[in-house]
Parts: C-alpha cells; sequence; structure tokens
C-alpha cells in the first residue's frame, strides 16, 4: 500500500504548531489564593462575573459598596438563628455577628458619605431578599444589578439554608457562613493587593479590623462545627 505524499507545507505547518503549543505550556501556573479553605460540604461560590480592575481611590470605594452587600447577607443568614437552630451558642454566635456587621455597615457608609460616594443600601430591595431572614424560598436575586461577592450564597443556597431546622441547620449555617467569612478575608487580600488602594488610614484601618475579626470568627465557627460532628 502506497503512503500518502504530504505537502511539503504541511511538516512546516505542524512543525510550528509544535513551537507554539510548546511555548504556551512553558507559562507559570498563578499561584492559589492564601485565604484558608473550609474542609465543608458547602458548595462554592460561584464565580463572580470580572469587572473593570480599579486602582487607588476608586477601589476603595468599590470594596466599601461591595462590603455592605457582604454583610447585608451576613445578617439575614444571623437572623435565621433564632427560629432554626435550638442551640444558645449558635444564638450568641448569631446575635455577635449580627451586631458587628450592622456596626461595620455603618461605619462604611459613612466613609462614602464623607466621600461624596454612592452609599447603598444592604434592606430587603437592595438585597433582593426578606431582610427577616424568615421566608428564603422564592426571593429573586438580580446578578446583574449586584454580582455574588466571594462566599456568597447563591438564592439556592439561602432557600437550602431557610428549610433547614435544628442540628440540619446548625450544620448548613456554620459551613456556609465560615465560607462567607473567608469570602470577606479574600476581598481585603484582593483590596491591599491592589496598586493604590487603601492608603486612607481610615479604609486600612477598618480592612485590617474586619481580617481580624472575620478570622477569630472562623475559628470560632470551625470549633462549634467540630462539636456537632461536621468537621472543620
Amino acid at each position: 500500500m502506497k503512503m500518502p505524499i504530504l505537502p511539503r507545507t504541511l511538516p512546516a505547518l505542524l512543525a510550528g504548531a509544535c513551537v507554539v503549543a510548546c511555548a504556551g505550556s512553558t507559562r507559570p501556573v498563578p499561584a492559589a489564593a492564601s485565604a484558608p479553605a473550609a474542609a465543608t460540604s458547602a458548595p462554592a461560590t460561584p464565580a463572580t462575573p470580572a469587572r473593570p480592575a480599579l486602582t487607588g481611590h476608586a477601589a476603595d470605594v468599590r470594596f466599601m459598596q461591595d462590603m455592605i452587600a457582604h454583610h447585608g447577607q451576613a445578617i439575614v443568614m444571623a437572623a435565621l438563628v433564632p427560629t432554626h437552630s435550638t442551640r444558645d451558642d449558635m444564638k450568641l454566635l448569631a446575635q455577635r455577628i449580627d451586631v458587628s456587621q450592622h456596626s461595620e455597615i455603618a461605619t462604611m457608609q459613612q466613609w462614602l458619605r464623607d466621600h461624596g460616594e454612592t452609599v447603598p443600601s444592604p434592606d430587603a430591595s437592595a438585597m433582593g431578599r426578606d431582610m427577616q431572614g424568615h421566608d428564603m424560598a422564592g426571593m429573586a436575586h438580580d446578578s446583574a444589578a449586584m454580582p455574588l461577592m466571594p462566599g456568597m450564597l447563591t438564592d439556592a443556597e439561602l432557600a437550602r439554608l431557610g428549610a433547614a431546622r435544628g442540628a440540619e441547620f446548625d450544620r448548613l449555617f456554620l459551613q456556609f457562613m465560615i465560607r462567607h467569612h473567608q469570602g470577606a478575608l479574600s476581598m481585603v487580600g484582593d483590596l491591599f493587593s491592589t496598586p493604590g488602594a487603601a492608603q486612607d488610614p481610615q479604609v486600612f484601618g477598618f480592612a485590617s479590623d474586619v481580617d481580624t475579626d472575620q478570622r477569630a470568627e472562623i475559628a470560632r465557627m470551625k470549633s462549634l462545627l467540630a462539636a456537632l460532628g461536621g468537621g472543620q
């Protein structure tokens, strides 16, 4: 059987393709994120749609605005605990989260006002959800208006949390809230790695406090989760 004769140009084309492919394989792989990962069964947050990169003061503004929405969802989640959990330690945790998140939201809103920037509200209209947290099913989320920030729950996850009760709720709440807090750490890390960002002493101090507080609460929640047999 006679082998087909390749056109003169084909070997050159194949060689060129190999050079391109081989050169591409030498590109360095990005390092993994430094924020700690939760060993939980909670689904990962869907990827946030890419937005234009910002630097300097504009990055500070976006951080504050995004973190208000992020904190707002934590308040929604914490509001479920009194009626969905029977544990006093869970209720105390939720109370601490509620108080700290409200206080930090007020700080962020005031900073934005002082700088003449748009001040988002974490209320029901802004979140697209029931801020009382008693009926999470069927609440629509407009991802185009407010894309999910790192660690935030989808509507389906909020509905799942709202439908749970007792020990099942406790484990799911802790898994989701640990992930939520780790998302806040990621946002702080992104801010500090952005050129010209967090040069304002108030922004730097606030973001540093958020990092410290969220890490402490993550450690507390991992201990509670371990006590419930949910891993840590």
